[in-house]
């Protein structure tokens, strides 16, 4: 408390300070109400001082004094006070509280500030009575030289000891309730609580397509390299196709990687924050069910096509099921061998994707994020999901709703 007196005490000065327009404003009122000359110096007026208090917190619910307040808490009082998030527009509820700061700091400062201004020069006075040598008249009072002159130092550093310890009950006081009332509200922390969860789930989903988008890559790489190396001598020409393939692929990767990192990038920039709602505007597209050509040539395994017409297919789940398809077309690639069926078609008001792979491979079942992620997506689009090893070799069969229901 002693290392915080010096900056508590500053603090309440500059309550009083910023309580003197105030102060100056209701002398000159009060003097023309009673047709009197206004005496600036403002001597003590409770009167005035109990009557500019309401304006004081008139003007608190609209003046933007939060921001100063809070770094006058932290600087000067030492308080820790947890840095509001940023409105559109504030809430009465902040209005108020920020009022009711704004008050009892003026309120207290002012008083403070006045007893400082009073009770040091008299202390000073009162150590300089013993050496006067002649009777002193002190605040209308004549002292003699003597026991009297010396009693009064006494009587002036008591005073300004309580005027010490005053202000020290008051600073602390300020400091406690400073992280109440300048502090985030109960409706400001939940609109955090919300921004951050939608800031996870941003997150996981572009993590989600990440893992999709690099391991269908990474997969089909390995795969296409794998057979280009094989048949590198005999069949030159099977061998450039994987090579492009590869090259496709790698591409693809490298663009969605720049995609999800620069959005991540904005969101660090931005606080982790967006006011438009948008957490991927400016950046490239996401790619939907239009791109399953270069979905499945980008594969470079045999792929039987059998796709109707999906135009009726909304955005969000034309996007979401073009990942399920690139994840459920990477397991195919990798836990089985042959050609990889691959149908899509809307059905009523149901989008069926299927991927199927006749042959039985030798790497068992799937492993990772892969199917975990595309029931993620699929349950968030309240549709059903079915993946996994079965005798005919691997599958994944999807229903996704075309309209929300309740």
């Amino acid at each position: 408390m002693r290392r915080n007196l010096p900056r508590r005490w500053a603090c309440l000065v500059l309550g009083g300070a910023l309580l003197m327009p105030y102060m100056m404003t209701g002398v000159l009122i009060a003097a023309q109400w009673q047709g009197q000359s206004a005496n600036l110096l403002l001597p003590i007026q409770i009167g005035v001082f109990v009557a500019v208090l309401p304006v004081v917190a008139v003007t608190g619910l609209f003046l933007p004094i939060r921001a100063l307040e809070v770094n006058a808490a932290q600087g000067l009082l030492g308080a820790h006070v947890e840095t509001p998030p940023r409105q559109a527009g504030r809430t009465w509820q902040e209005r108020r509280r920020t009022a009711a700061w704004f008050t009892l700091h003026l309120a207290i400062g002012g008083l403070l500030s006045g007893s400082t201004l009073a009770i040091v020069p008299f202390t000073l006075v009162t150590l300089a009575l013993p050496f006067a040598g002649r009777a002193t008249p002190v605040i209308g009072v004549v002292v003699e030289p003597g026991w009297p002159a010396v009693l009064w130092p006494l009587g002036g550093l008591a005073l300004l000891g309580a005027l010490v310890a005053t202000v020290a009950g008051a600073g602390e006081l300020l400091a406690r309730l400073a992280p109440v009332l300048l502090g985030p509200t109960p409706a400001e922390r939940l609109a955090a609580a919300e921004e951050q969860a939608r800031t996870l789930a941003e997150r996981n989903r572009l993590a989600r397509e990440l893992h999709d988008s690099v391991g269908h890559a990474l997969s089909v790489v390995t795969l296409q390299a794998a057979a280009a190396g094989r048949v590198l001598d005999r069949d030159p020409e099977i061998a450039r196709r994987a090579l492009a393939a590869i090259e496709q692929s790698a591409r693809t990767a490298l663009e969605d990687l720049d995609h999800v990192l620069g959005v991540l990038r904005e969101d660090d920039r931005a606080g982790g924050s967006r006011s438009d709602g948008d957490p991927g505007r400016g950046r490239a597209p996401q790619a939907t069910l239009a791109d399953l050509d270069e979905l499945v040539a980008a594969s470079g395994a045999q792929v039987r096509q059998e796709v109707g017409d999906l135009s009726a297919v909304p955005a969000v789940v034309s996007r979401e099921a073009y990942r399920i398809l690139q994840e459920a077309l990477t397991n195919a690639i990798k836990h089985g061998h042959g050609p990889v069926r691959l149908a899509a078609a809307v059905q009523d008001d149901d989008l069926r994707l299927e991927v199927t792979n006749p042959g039985r491979g030798t790497g068992g079942g799937p492993g990772g994020r892969g199917v975990t992620g595309m029931r993620e997506r699929v349950r968030l689009l309240r549709g059903e999901l079915d993946a996994g090893p079965t005798e005919a070799g691997w599958s994944v069969t999807v229903r996704l709703p075309l309209r929300s229901s309740p």
